[in-house]
């Protein structure tokens, strides 16, 4: 396995690859790596025949620099990893390397009627972060496929927007969360959980699991089965931001119907993305809850049809 700091040095690879005709799948990280990594990594070497991971802590998407100092760098033990699922190159760039000029006059991306809702509503500027880290990666890597992870969902469909928006010759595919035995999505921020913590996340996919079972059953109450949740949460420990139905798609909110109605109805004027459905019947239902110094997150998907 390669290992390379460099964009020149990065390049020469991919160009080298490419001059043989070699298909490129990319998978971009920040690294403190975990099973769920190495998934997108397996994922990624069944759909390309070479796999590049980045490995870069953005200062771009952290809304406190304290955040950004305390996030773990795991460097030495996340290339152990990677070498033993036969990783080709691991590019591990300096915040110099991907921004070479002063951070406030870095050209920033901003995709629209993303930051009023889900974590954008409470993670400032967070995705304009993820937005331009991820377009300079593509553009420096120059590969065929990306492989990103199903539990960050709402940053799996905005990469999807900019890649489709600004005509990116790039194919996102999402991978479906690795979970532990209880349960408990597979995360970096789980080891800041406690043991007993860590008992006690495992009641964020019960939760989902619950309303998941209630849509199934034909409950339309959209409203309670949040409030609902959101109470039981609290009631559990977590300090949750939110618990949230939305159309898997395109995070519309499905319009609040009586129960026992099929039918789910038209997207609100204001949503994101106003495009027909293909299956208005596919839902999702997210949840982003604090317990003790980790922010949790998770999502289950709820086929309707």
């Amino acid at each position: 396995m390669k290992t390379v700091t460099e964009v020149a040095d990065l390049r020469q690879q991919i160009v080298e690859w490419k001059q043989t005709g070699k298909r490129i799948a990319v998978v971009p990280t920040m690294g403190n790596l975990h099973q769920g990594h190495l998934s997108l990594v397996t994922t990624a070497q069944a759909l390309a025949d070479k796999v590049v991971v980045s490995i870069f802590v953005n200062p771009l998407q952290f809304d406190e620099q304290a955040d950004l100092s305390a996030y773990p760098r795991t460097l030495a033990a996340d290339i152990e990893k990677l070498d033993s699922v036969n990783c080709d190159l691991v590019f591990t760039p300096t915040a110099d390397v991907i921004y070479p000029n002063k951070m406030d006059e870095q050209t920033v991306i901003t995709v629209p009627n993303m930051d009023d809702k889900l974590c954008g509503k409470f993670r400032p500027r967070h995705f304009d972060g993820v937005a331009t880290v991820v377009a300079k990666l593509f553009n420096i890597i120059q590969a065929d496929i990306a492989v990103f992870g199903e539990k960050d969902y709402q940053q799996l469909l905005l990469i999807k927007k900019v890649v489709n928006d600004l005509n990116f010759a790039i194919d996102v595919i999402g991978v479906p969360i690795c979970r532990e035995q209880s349960g408990l999505a597979m995360s970096s921020r789980n080891q800041y959980l406690t043991a007993q913590q860590r008992e006690q996340a495992a009641a964020l996919y019960q939760t989902l699991s619950s309303i998941k079972t209630s849509l199934q059953q034909g409950e339309r109450d959209f409203a309670m089965l949040e409030q609902q949740a959101f109470s039981h949460l609290q009631q559990l420990g977590f300090k949750p931001d939110y618990i949230e139905i939305r159309h898997a798609d395109n995070l519309a909110r499905p319009n609040q119907v009586n129960q026992g109605n099929q039918g789910v109805s038209q997207l609100d004027s204001q949503d994101f993305l106003k495009i027909k459905l293909a299956d208005p019947l596919v839902l999702i239902v997210l949840v982003a809850a604090q317990l003790g110094k980790a922010r949790l997150i998770d999502n289950i998907i709820c086929d309707l049809a």
